[in-house]
């Protein structure tokens, strides 16, 4: 007799969002214990990027989701080694340039080994510089691109030095890493000292790789799609497909996604309770890296507009996303001129978003030690009273 599979959980589109939000951490009491570390271990993986505003994306991440936790804190508990010198995190090709658990080493040797076999890159790797670059880590210790040679020979990005080239090749390859940095600057050492020895090993095969990466994905997202959760550290959609019947993920179907979707069988053993954060969010958070996932799940269109011209943003060069009650409901393009925070833009999804909103400009500005707040536009001019009015009393 041939046994059948077990039935497929079903979920409300409600019942989704509740359950990626407390995946993500946004729903229930923020983890104060575990603070940074705990955040890192919890999501799997934090983007950096080089855009800063209100502050660097990898520091708005835990900001989001524990509060006012301190700047200098939260670089300090990435970078500083702990017992022994064992690093806590590092960087690593994932969604993007990400920190990265120092645990999960082992899993990205999948990566590794894709690099070494890559046949073409985009900068052409000058004879002897790649030897040159180990012998001079061996011997000096670690060092960033600079202390190296040099990171570029011009002021054009792409026209890096022969010792950027690589070392950025060395540490794609798994043979250098990076396991601090010094104000924005990657510092780089050789692997073999720097990476725990129980760590530093690629013997697990390929396959292997691929199950943990997508169990650990499936854990941070809570519910995702097979795109949802290729995404998350960058996979191919056959990887996820050779290995999520094998990863512990369990299959369920959500109201209205229209798709196959995965979860983790934790996230489905008590439903999602507690207080929901009110925060920005950073347009770099896995909350929302995924467009199609933030506007399935939210209902919410999210771009960075960054790098689109000026006369053709909607929303504003940085707008962050504001999350309250468990919705996105606007958004804040941010700067700041000396101690106050500067609102470019605020776009508003109704009058009742306005207290959410004035409440995390308020915050915002406190985390970042700006004693005013003060707002340019308003979308749509209608609200600005009510926004006005709302920051009034918050600020009170």
């Amino acid at each position: 007799m041939t046994s059948l599979p077990p039935p497929t959980t079903e979920l409300s589109a409600d019942e989704a969002r509740r359950i990626a939000l407390r995946a993500q951490g946004f729903l229930g009491a923020p983890d104060r214990k575990g603070g940074v570390r705990g955040v890192l271990r919890h999501l799997g993986a934090v983007q950096l990027d080089t855009i800063s505003v209100l502050a660097r994306s990898h520091e708005l991440v835990p900001y989001a989701r524990l509060g006012a936790v301190g700047r200098a804190t939260v670089d300090r508990a990435y970078w500083t080694p702990g017992p022994g010198g064992a690093p806590h995190a590092f960087e690593y090709w994932s969604h993007a340039a990400c920190i990265l658990p120092i645990e999960e080493w082992p899993h990205f040797a999948f990566r590794r080994r894709a690099y070494r076999a890559r046949p073409h890159w985009n900068h052409e790797l000058p004879d002897g510089a790649y030897e040159q670059v180990i012998k001079q880590l061996r011997a000096e210790g670690p060092l960033t691109a600079t202390e190296l040679g040099g990171a570029k020979r011009t002021s054009e990005w792409w026209d890096w030095s022969g010792a950027k080239v690589a070392v950025e090749r060395a540490l794609m390859h798994g043979e250098v890493v990076c396991v601090e940095r010094r104000g924005w600057k990657r510092v780089y050492d050789l692997a073999e000292r720097a990476v725990p020895e129980t760590l530093l090993h690629d013997e697990l095969d390929d396959t292997e790789c691929l199950r943990r990466l997508v169990l650990l994905a499936g854990r941070s997202l809570g519910v995702g799609t097979r795109a949802d959760i290729a995404d998350y550290h960058r996979l191919k959609g056959e990887q996820v497909d050779a290995v999520i019947a094998d990863s512990g993920l369990v299959p369920v179907t959500v109201e209205g996604w229209g798709k196959p979707a995965w979860a983790d069988p934790a996230a489905l053993a008590s439903p999602p309770r507690g207080r929901h954060r009110t925060t920005l969010l950073s347009p770099f958070d896995s909350l929302i890296w995924e467009r199609a996932r933030t506007e399935r799940m939210f209902g919410f269109t999210h771009r960075l507009e960054a790098y689109v011209p000026k006369p053709k943003r909607v929303y504003g060069y940085f707008a962050m996303p504001v999350l309250a009650g468990g919705r996105l409901v606007g958004r804040v393009d941010p700067a700041r001129e000396g101690r106050t925070l500067v609102a470019k833009q605020v776009t508003l999804d109704g009058a009742k978003s306005a207290p959410a909103v004035a409440r995390a400009l308020v915050e915002a500005a406190g985390w970042v030690d700006c004693t005013a707040v003060r707002v340019d536009r308003v979308d749509p001019p209608e609200l600005r009273e009510p926004l006005t009015r709302e920051l009034a009393l918050a600020l009170a």
